[in-house]
């Protein structure tokens, strides 16, 4: 496999030579990066014949390497994995040095400077074994607290796998991992976030959607005021089911696949008109919205009711996520909301404390949209205050665990991380956003598209104590389940690459077993029925 896969070039690292004598010195790279990453989705080869198990594996055959159906693998040259293995992540990676390159020639200190180096030799590394397909070693003990689930998970089932040959979900977070490694070792620069700018400049972008919302929703919501109670319940069903698709949508712009957009790009992408999401509605392939609902309710009548969101995107994302759980507070839906982030930067755009941290202060503090009229941005101060002061009230509780950076799918969740499933289960409703967490909830293997979406998440939803659980997901990548066998057919008939474009999304919901008490077993990976 060469640096540019099978679909073009990435981005050239810059060069790093080493003395004993002196410390590193950065030459500049050759080549420039790319404007743009295109795939060719016609190209790949056909697909084998899929596998036509009536089910998964039994539990005692499941692990990480071996997935309930089989797992996709960067060798397989009809899917997703191998143009994101040979192509995506070496492009990512390449732009990620580029920024790095940026920041050094920022810098004036001479200790900064050389420990910055480092990292960047660190990352050239990387791109060597990335690009070279070697074998995945431990993790570097850099003191984080995922360590330990690393690199046990790495000796009980990959060792002597490479980053082609192991399942693509595994091997697309361990070369995260190994990025964050290459600041986390660093004297200076440990929380470097190498998307940070990315992340920041996508959200400037996309001021269309961001004010289309922030004038709606500013204001508290007391349109319902006036009307009797069964007016009242029609109207808050109408606006949930409006801001349940607002929040689906919104992971529509995900930094990983949309690596270099036009701003009108953004803006298709982010539309929230309602009569844009009735024409899109008919792209959700399993929509569970009107049992979702059912369990909203159902929550509602609670002193107390907790929903759960386990976050995914940054910028514009996490702010429909916001508005999304905003209403829900508003509407006296739930009493507490709970966002779960990751504590280092993952998968490109995934929400860490400081993008949730310069979010609620830009929108407050901020002057990002230059052009923006005085009426817009009081609209948008007015929803960052009012967010602040649930973070202050406790109605908002951000949290971070180092479970959800690490390679395990969420099947393993019980078992790797049971103060997290003891957590969540004592939650009303968990709604996991967006495609990593769906691929994480699935276990990331081919499924057969009819597979009920209970049976595809295994332990989530089977376990005692299992909270009832939401995947509120844009279709990007090969695992697809919770929807018709003969809609898949079709799809795959006549629409090339439909299971990557994100013109598709599904909703869907699991009842779970909440309220009996959590039971952890002392033997065997798994306990579902």
């Amino acid at each position: 496999m060469t640096a540019s896969g099978t679909n073009g070039v990435h981005a050239a690292p810059p060069q790093v030579t080493k003395t004993a004598a002196t410390p590193p010195v950065v030459v500049p790279a050759p080549v420039n990066p790319p404007k743009q990453t295109i795939l060719s989705l016609g190209a790949l080869p056909p697909r084998p014949t899929a596998w036509h198990g009536k089910g998964p594996r039994t539990p005692s055959r499941i692990d990480p390497n071996n997935p309930p159906w089989p797992a996709y693998r960067g060798y397989h040259e009809y899917s997703f994995a191998h143009a994101t293995m040979g192509h995506r992540l070496p492009t990512i990676l390449g732009k990620a040095i580029d920024d790095v390159v940026r920041t050094l020639n920022e810098q004036s200190d001479v200790d900064r400077i050389v420990d910055l180096v480092e990292s960047i030799a660190r990352m050239q590394d990387l791109m060597e074994d990335l690009t070279g397909n070697t074998k995945l070693r431990p993790i570097v003990d850099d003191g984080e607290g995922d360590i330990p689930l690393w690199n046990k998970e790495i000796a009980q089932f990959f060792q002597g796998k490479d980053f082609m040959n192991a399942p693509w979900l595994f091997a697309e977070a361990y070369k995260y991992r190994r990025l964050h490694e290459c600041f986390s070792v660093s004297k200076y620069w440990k929380d470097y976030d190498v998307f940070f700018r990315q992340k920041c400049d996508t959200f400037s972008r996309s001021s269309k959607a961001v004010f289309e919302l922030s004038m709606r929703f500013s204001k508290p919501w007391k349109q319902v005021e006036s009307l009797n109670a069964t007016q009242k319940q029609e109207a808050i069903r109408l606006m949930f089911h409006e801001l349940t698709q607002v929040c689906l949508w919104g992971n529509s712009t995900d930094l990983s696949l949309l690596i270099n957009m036009t701003e009108e790009d953004i803006k298709k992408l982010q539309s929230t008109g309602g009569d844009h999401l009735a024409a899109t509605e008919k792209n959700i392939l399993g929509n569970d919205i009107p049992r979702l609902w059912e369990t909203v309710k159902r929550i509602s009548q609670k002193p107390d009711g907790r929903i759960d969101f386990i976050l995914d995107n940054a910028g514009f994302e996490l702010y429909c996520d916001c508005v999304y759980a905003d209403w829900l507070i508003q509407s006296g839906i739930a009493k507490q909301i709970r966002f779960h982030g990751k504590r280092f930067a993952w998968f490109v755009s995934d929400v860490t404390r400081k993008d949730w941290d310069w979010l609620l202060n830009t929108m407050v503090y901020g002057q990002l949209f230059p052009e923006a009229s005085d009426a817009q941005m009081d609209s948008l101060r007015a929803m960052g205050e009012r967010w602040k002061q649930y973070e202050r009230e406790g109605k908002w509780v951000y949290e971070q665990h180092p479970f959800w950076c690490t390679g395990y799918t969420f099947w393993d969740l019980a078992t790797e991380a049971p103060d997290v499933f003891l957590h969540l289960s004592r939650s009303d409703l968990v709604l996991f956003k967006g495609d990593l967490n769906h691929r994480k909830l699935t276990y990331d293997c081919e499924a057969p598209p009819a597979t009920p979406f209970d049976m595809a998440i295994g332990p989530m939803a089977s376990l005692p104590g299992a909270p009832p659980v939401c995947s509120l997901r844009t279709i990007k990548s090969d695992v697809v389940v919770g929807i018709p066998e003969e809609v898949a057919d079709r799809l795959n008939r006549d629409e090339d690459g439909w299971k990557i474009s994100g013109k598709y999304a599904v909703v869907l919901l699991s009842d779970g077993r909440p309220g009996e008490k959590v039971r952890f077993q002392s033997q065997g990976r798994f306990a579902f029925q």
